[in-house]
């Protein structure tokens, strides 16, 4: 008997060499990985408050540079997270980051309408660029961006964050799983009382106003949560203060048809008192998230009692490191830039319909 216990005993140790050994390796891998370095081009709110404190707590990705002409923020990101000369850049000088290995990324967070050059600036010194939305001011801006990082052989996303919110991927879910049968109508909006704006007011920055900046997440919710493309768009525009919107659009709605049939209203606001919503109207039921497009907090509900309310994390974080794992597998993004050309074509076909009145056919 003893005898046949030792031998049990060493047959399991034995059996468990390779298990261990597994495990050793993946934690030294662990260990010895060289995470992904990011510049951040742009050091305003964003950047400061969500951005750089998502790096600390990333997997994959580090803060390895800064780009600013503004030299007190140079000097007071440098000595928070001990940055060396080497790694802080100005907006004319990124051509030098192409001799930083330490940077593999250049993270975009500047007025819309600065994110052609700066992409090409990225693309040219050899670095993928990950860019906020909107991605451009327009479709042809946008393919240029893309034609950029094609010819460096760099990869291009855009920082969609509610694509990596376990929320909106349960929505996702239950729309293709038909848990409520097939998708009817959908309801999606976005707004808040912007204040003084800064350059989100001015058309040569921003591209356009509450469509662009937070109307573009309804926008981008109806199609992901459909899985389709619409194949026309209609819209109205109001404006209660002229003078303070002369350039850009104070209110919108607009209403989408898809292939599918399904039919989604939408509106967003630089005046209404802040709100954030989607609802997904299907043949047996319903779900929704309210509030929707928070950094943090989404959550929702679905017509039989049951609460969507999943752990997202930090979704600056997500985003980021779903950025590094496409670069370190060599794989696609599925936030490539051609997914922010897409949002920003059907964005002009709904200003197109609002100046004129008419639906407008999308190719």
């Amino acid at each position: 008997m003893e005898s046949r216990r030792r031998f049990v005993q060493r047959a399991a140790a034995v059996a468990a060499v390779p298990f261990i050994s597994t495990r050793v390796t993946r934690a030294l891998a662990q260990a010895s990985r060289r995470k992904i370095g990011f510049a951040l081009c742009g050091l305003g709110g964003l950047s400061e408050n969500q951005i750089a404190p998502a790096l600390q707590k990333s997997e994959w990705c580090r803060l390895a540079g800064i780009i600013t002409d503004t030299p007190d923020k140079a000097r007071k990101w440098k000595a928070q997270y001990g940055l060396p000369n080497r790694a802080l850049y100005t907006y004319d000088t990124m051509a030098e980051m192409a001799d930083n290995p330490d940077i593999d990324v250049v993270y975009i967070v500047t007025p819309n309408a600065l994110h052609l050059e700066q992409t090409v600036a990225a693309a040219k010194a050899g670095k993928h660029v990950f860019c906020e939305k909107p991605m451009e001011i327009s479709a042809d801006r946008c393919q240029q961006m893309i034609d950029a990082c094609k010819a460096a052989k760099r990869k291009l996303g855009i920082a969609y964050r509610c694509q990596y919110d376990a929320n909106h991927l349960e929505m996702i879910r239950l729309a293709r799983s038909r848990e409520f049968g097939e998708l009817r109508l959908i309801e999606a909006g976005f707004g808040f009382p912007i204040g003084e704006g800064g350059w989100r007011l001015k058309r040569a920055l921003s591209g356009g106003g509450a469509l662009v900046d937070v109307g573009i997440y309804a926008l981008q919710a109806t199609r992901y949560i459909t899985g389709e493309e619409p194949l026309s768009v209609v819209a109205a525009e109001t404006k209660t203060d002229p003078v303070k919107f002369a350039e850009v659009d104070e209110s919108m709605t607009w209403q989408a048809k898809f292939p599918s049939g399904v039919l989604a209203n939408c509106s967003t606001s630089y005046e209404a008192a802040f709100y954030g919503r989607i609802r997904a109207q299907a043949e047996r039921g319903w779900f929704e998230l309210d509030p929707a497009f928070g950094y943090t907090g989404n959550k929702g509900r679905r017509s039989d009692g049951k609460e969507i309310a999943l752990p997202a994390g930090d979704l600056f974080a997500a985003e980021m490191d779903d950025f590094a794992r496409c670069i370190l597998e060599d794989k696609p993004s599925k936030v490539a830039g051609e997914e922010g050309l897409r949002d920003v074509k059907i964005m002009m076909a709904i200003y197109e319909s609002a100046r004129t009145g008419r639906a407008i056919t999308l190719g």
